[in-house]
């Protein structure tokens, strides 16, 4: 086989597998060139490859995909425990249209964030605050103890509007001083009870 045609087989062969396919690999393909069934092994080796690769690919794919549909239904949860059983009610419908479709946004832009080994270190804490406290609930790197995400509930009450439920998150890049809006629900003129109530 000319150098040209060794060097384009490895090139593709690295580009198909993703890296799952090592010089030395490679080597022992174009050495199986003494051997007079040279072409039919190139070729299912690398069909092989190339299914291991998409078969990895694939199987990352729907781990990420797990892990992130769990911490939804997490967060989902735990917002649920904050609001209580006298706002629960009243907000649900609003807070799953509007609210739930951006907590999960910005939980997938998390997770694009790290690579997938450190994604099983990310948890959910498991005690929104009560009373007036806006916690819901954080992500935290439980390796660390490093809170990654805030995601808050802030009472709003502007002048003659009623009030409302600011939801937003901080994160640790900018030391948690950021809001990044994730959308407000209006409550009514009179004060809403404290949470978990």
């Amino acid at each position: 086989m000319n150098k040209w045609l060794r060097k384009s087989l490895f090139i593709i062969i690295s580009i198909l597998t993703f890296g799952l396919v090592t010089p030395s690999q490679l080597m022992n393909t174009v050495n199986a060139e003494n051997h007079g069934d040279r072409d039919a092994f190139e070729a299912q080796s690398v069909e092989n490859n190339f299914v291991k690769a998409t078969g990895l690919l694939e199987e990352s794919e729907s781990a990420k995909e797990t892990f992130l549909q769990e911490l939804l239904k997490q967060a989902e949860l735990q917002s649920y425990q904050k609001f209580g059983t006298r706002i629960k009610p009243v907000i649900e419908n609003e807070f799953r249209e509007i609210i739930l479709p951006n907590i999960e946004s910005a939980l997938e832009e998390t997770a694009a964030q790290f690579p997938e080994e450190d994604l099983k270190n990310l948890t959910i804490t498991e005690k929104p605050g009560k009373g007036l406290s806006e916690k819901i609930f954080n992500i935290k790197n439980a390796e660390t103890g490093k809170d990654i995400l805030r995601f808050h509930v802030r009472r709003e009450h502007p002048p003659q509007a009623g009030y409302w439920f600011n939801f937003h998150y901080h994160t640790y890049h900018d030391e948690y001083q950021g809001h990044h809006d994730l959308g407000s629900i209006y409550w009514d003129k009179n004060t809403p009870p404290k949470w978990m109530s």
